[in-house]
């Protein structure tokens, strides 16, 4: 096939699944190295894709809403466009901007009229990683093979951003770090303000320094459950914003989570990333678990027969904070 000039990836919904999707910018590059990419994805993502080396450029599905959408799409020039998360409305835009190839699997109904190739594959019965399941959309353009987990990471091309100021007056250098996130804005089953807080009681403040992460209101809410008043605890919920979370992560030894996009922000820049996971199909860690070098999946119950039937379970909360102190003992100040 002739090489294109300039693909565009899409993927519209949050923060883990845009990271997941990254490695397709950098697959696309290797074998295309004088490609373009843009990315379409949601305002709230923008400061993630912006600290990827294999994007040059972000348009925002806010942006497209607000303008001219067709005319946007088409001044891009795009040779080809891949719908790795399916939108209603940005097929239609696509196909009336006259992008040539524009690839979306063939389980949505309108991407047989928006659509020139329909990959035919099931994410939801399938064993592969989600990133991997993403590959499969690169078919149309000549990217076939099945790559192997690591090379996806080392396929991602994300950077922490170097810490500000009011980021770096957080961090305890005489301290193992700790990033602990509660919440999962219902993302995911979720470990339980209890746990959280039997794990914090259990990290010695000689040792550890322990930053609290999330938005506002998840924030109000654990606020009054757990230690944020503790000498070695600092509360950072709702206080930063997305660049700074991500300074933050990469400023720390180790990250504790539900599956959740700062778990896999973590796990891409070389933490210890510690997911907590049921493993109810199709949320378990088989499918979503973090990339990275440094990444543990704690499961309860692999063989669960609640999460087995595809029933709501929360074996999750099961995980004791003794199998976590495990993974974080082993640390070193670093």
């Amino acid at each position: 096939m002739i090489a294109p000039e300039h693909v565009v990836l899409s993927r519209t919904d949050s923060i883990g699944d845009v990271v997941l999707t990254l490695p397709l910018a950098g697959l696309l590059k290797a074998k295309f190295p004088e490609v373009r990419i843009t990315f379409i994805g949601r305002h709230y993502t923008r400061p993630v894709l912006k600290h990827c080396t294999h994007v040059d450029q972000v348009l925002t599905l806010e942006e497209l809403e607000a303008g001219d959408a067709v005319q946007l799409l088409r001044d891009l020039r795009a040779d080809a466009l891949v719908h790795v998360f399916p939108h209603r409305e940005i097929a239609r835009w696509a196909k009336a901007a006259g992008i040539p190839v524009r690839i979306g699997t063939s389980h949505r109904l309108w991407h047989w009229s928006t659509c020139t190739d329909r990959p035919a594959f099931s994410r939801k019965r399938s064993d592969l990683h989600e990133s991997q399941l993403n590959v499969k959309l690169l078919g149309p353009l000549g990217i076939t093979a099945e790559p192997a987990l690591v090379q996806l990471l080392d396929a991602m091309g994300l950077h922490p951003p170097e810490p500000d100021q009011l980021v770096a007056a957080l961090l305890r250098h005489d301290r193992i770090r700790v990033i602990l996130h509660p919440g999962s804005q219902g993302s995911s089953v979720e470990w339980g303000l209890p746990r959280f807080r039997e794990l914090i009681d259990k990290l010695d403040p000689t040792r550890y320094h322990v930053y609290l992460t999330g938005t506002a209101a998840e924030a109000e809410h654990y606020r009054q459950e757990l230690p944020i008043s503790a000498s070695h605890v600092t509360n950072t919920g709702g206080q930063l914003d997305l660049d700074q979370l991500q300074m933050l992560i990469g400023s720390c030894h180790a990250l504790v989570a539900a599956s959740t996009g700062p778990l896999h922000l973590a796990g891409v820049y070389g933490k210890r990333a510690i997911g907590l996971f049921s493993p109810r199909r199709p949320i378990h860690p088989g499918r979503w678990a973090p990339l990275g070098r440094d990444v543990h999946v704690l499961v309860h119950d692999p063989e669960c027969p609640i999460c087995a039937a595809g029933k709501a379970c929360t074996c999750v909360q099961q995980i004791t904070p003794e199998r976590v102190m495990a993974l974080l003992n082993g640390l070193p100040r670093r």
